[in-house]
């Protein structure tokens, strides 16, 4: 596990969640998210590791699996009502993927 990378995918995935949540809670009004939150929240989820991937210079395809994998245990939170709980664990989780990823990665870049 690359632990700098896996600090980094934490703070740019915490950072633009949380951005991105207040921008939306901004620009929208709470009914949104009563009726498609369960869409824009992963949605946004999924944008937001796109950013992680790109910073990060990881393969946008394995960090978006990872993504998916990582908001899976946050959707027991949402439903038993600590949805912010549940994002924290996503961000660990998602941290801990990309952090294998770059391991993984730079495995495979040295053995060619």
């Amino acid at each position: 596990m690359d632990r700098t990378v896996l600090w980094r995918a934490a703070a740019v995935q915490g950072l633009s969640v949380a951005v991105l949540s207040v921008a939306l809670a901004i620009a929208l009004p709470r009914s949104f998210f009563v009726d498609w939150g369960w869409l824009a929240g992963p949605g946004a989820w999924l944008l937001c590791a796109l950013v992680t991937a790109a910073v990060l210079r990881l393969p946008p395809g394995p960090t978006l699996l990872g993504a998916a994998l990582a908001g899976l245990p946050s959707l027991v939170a949402v439903l038993i009502g600590v949805h912010w709980l549940g994002a924290v664990v996503a961000v660990a989780l998602f941290a801990a993927w990309c952090a294998r990823l770059a391991r993984d990665r730079g495995l495979a870049a040295r053995a060619i």
